[in-house]
């Protein structure tokens, strides 16, 4: 039974999702999609609760009243149908009902539900640009994919659960009471006024709070997750106490909202406490007085005051439910500032997959900015054929990464275009275009997975011995056999930390060199691809990576001239220009830049 209402509401919808939108509505009805019958279903059920529970106290008057005028003799035979027909609502009526409600709520909707919204937040932001995640805490952004969903389950529920649990219980009550005599209902109607009086002073305040507390919150979890991620450097400068005070302000300022929303917590608490004797107080009164002068039975007392009580109750929880309806939604509002993002780069409505044939590329008259005052690459224009090797040489920040992330389309070109076999790489989807790429970085990141997981990521349908091999050729095999984790998992099966903490820089490069190798791509970009790797290891896997690019379109970067040197061609790029091509003798004879790049070189590096 349970599982069957588990299936009901499906977690992981299919589809691609779109722009969420920017305003708090249309944001949570966005996201609701799918999901409407099992609120809508849960709202009336809690509705037809509500009116159950209010009529039994109705009920109980009436049993007071009988008791009080009737015969024990003849009552049990007198009053035997209305007692059966409370029965039957009592043990199976109102249980059914609330077994029904619980089953929606708690099996189909309080898990389910959030996890949609999760998986499709999750969906849309691993489509952001790269640009996003720099502008970002990864562990901010994680946060907030967390709290919004459950924010935006709770803020959904309340509203057609909770309120309308409470509107049909007051409304029910007022007129109970009502009917006993019109003067009862007065101070409740009293109290209300002044109740949403309340409301409307506390919780947008409540709310504002919220907002600001959800901000803080994140913040203070991305910096301490920023301190795990970049634990090494933080042990290697010595900077613990540093950290400690970068986290504790993070910690003080979600701290202090904290304060501030407890603050208005208690000035509402003692308000409403106020409010509920004065209610109870004067309802009392009048029900006493109103029975002295024989204008009401000791029925109505009894259900006049039990429905009072009741309501004392459920002031305060009906409070609670608001403040925090209005708390997620200051998470709502504060999540969509990072989840209804347009996303920088995306696939033209008619994209069609890249088909690569031969692997020619060539960059036509290329100008790239990220502020129009500091110009990247000015009216660049490169053909590279196909099969041909090329090395882009260059001081730092003559824009040679930019030129391999805009042929990546991690960012798009603002003039010209880049073209492989003919084909614009902005028409064609993003996934198939790098699905042709093979890169490999000087700052290796590994995924916290199996070695055997991080070499297959470029081709997952890789069998074992492919896997092998490609291990083999990168020289990762010799170290792999040894690995072990924390879980006892070894060699292949062993799992490699957090961006590959557990492996040194060299045995990253290596398994990352192997994933490349897998991929088997046509084209292939080295970006400082062996700069972490001791001469040796170097020298062993030089030859491999010869034989990787047989057969594809190369380019690679590197400081270390001598690693490029063999290229077909080298072009030496100069702020954002190409100024020189040619072989590497060609170049040493043209006496340029590329010849000053060389005779300075020391070390291996070049100077800026």
């Amino acid at each position: 039974m349970f599982s069957w209402f588990e299936r009901r509401l499906k977690p992981f919808p299919d589809g691609n999702p779109e722009q969420p939108p920017k305003t708090l509505v249309a944001f949570c009805l966005y996201y609701s999609k799918g999901a409407w019958p099992f609120i809508l279903t849960a709202g009336t059920l809690m509705m037809l609760i509500a009116l159950t529970e209010v009529w039994l106290f109705s009920f109980i008057g009436n049993i007071v009243d009988w008791l009080a005028e009737q015969n024990r003799e003849t009552f049990v035979e007198e009053q035997f149908w209305g007692l059966t027909g409370m029965a039957i609502v009592v043990l199976i009526g109102l249980p059914l009902l609330v077994i029904l409600h619980s089953l929606i709520t708690y099996q189909s909707l309080l898990g389910n539900y959030p996890m949609r919204i999760r998986w499709l937040v999750h969906k849309y932001l691993l489509n952001q640009s790269v640009t996003f995640y720099q502008d970002e805490f990864a562990g901010r952004i994680a946060t907030k994919v967390m709290q919004t969903a459950l924010a935006v389950r709770e803020c959904v529920i309340k509203l057609f659960d909770v309120l309308n649990y409470v509107t049909v219980y007051f409304i029910g009550t007022v007129v109970i009471i009502g009917a006993a005599d019109w003067r009862l209902a007065l101070p409740l109607i009293a109290w209300l006024g002044l109740y949403v009086v309340l409301l409307r002073y506390f919780v947008p305040r409540l709310g504002k709070v919220a907002a600001d507390q959800a901000d803080a919150r994140s913040v203070m979890t991305g910096r301490i997750v920023d301190s795990y991620t970049n634990i090494q450097t933080v042990k290697l400068f010595s900077h613990a106490q540093r950290e400690l005070a970068f986290a504790k302000e993070g910690m003080s300022d979600f701290l202090g909202t904290v304060h501030r929303q407890m603050r208005l917590v208690t000035k509402l608490y003692t308000c409403l406490y106020l409010l509920n004797s004065l209610l109870l107080f004067s309802v009392g009164f009048l029900a006493i007085y109103l029975w002295v002068e024989s204008l009401i039975t000791v029925g109505a007392i009894a259900v006049a005051l039990s429905l009072v009580l009741r309501l004392w109750g459920m002031s305060q929880w009906i409070m609670w439910e608001i403040s925090s309806l209005f708390e997620n939604i200051g998470t709502v509002q504060d999540g969509i500032k990072t989840v209804s993002v347009p996303q920088d780069i995306q696939d033209k409505p008619n994209a069609m997959p890249l088909k690569v044939q031969q692997g020619d590329i060539h960059f036509e008259h290329l100008n790239f900015y990220y502020s129009e005052d500091k110009p990247i690459l000015r009216d660049l224009d490169l053909a590279i054929k196909a099969g041909e090797k090329i090395g882009l040489v260059g001081r730092s920040g003559a824009g040679k990464s930019t030129l391999v992330n805009l042929l990546l389309r991690f960012y798009e070109v603002r003039d010209g275009r880049i073209t492989i076999d003919g084909q614009d790489i902005s028409t064609v989807t993003q996934e198939s275009l790098r699905q042709h790429i093979g890169m490999v970085t000087q700052d290796t990141s590994l995924l916290h997975r199996s070695v055997r997981g991080n070499i297959a990521y470029g081709r997952p349908d890789a069998t074992q011995e492919m896997i092998e091999q490609a291990a083999h050729r990168a020289e990762a095999d010799v170290f792999i056999a040894d690995l072990e984790d924390s879980q006892g998992r070894r060699g292949y099966d062993a799992h490699v930390g957090e961006r590959g903490v557990k492996l040194s820089g060299g045995q990253r490069q290596r398994i990352a060199i192997a994933r490349v190798m897998l991929k088997d791509a046509p084209i292939l970009i080295l970006d400082e691809a062996t700069s972490a790797l001791d001469s040796e290891v170097e020298a062993a896997i030089q030859e491999n990576l010869y034989r990787l690019m047989e057969g594809k379109t190369v380019i690679a970067i590197a400081h270390r001239l001598s690693t490029i040197a063999a290229m077909d061609r080298l072009v030496v790029m100069d702020e954002g220009r190409i100024v020189e091509q040619g072989s590497h003798e060609e170049l040493l004879a043209h006496g340029g830049l590329y010849a000053q790049l060389w005779a300075r070189q020391s070390g291996g590096f070049l100077p800026d």
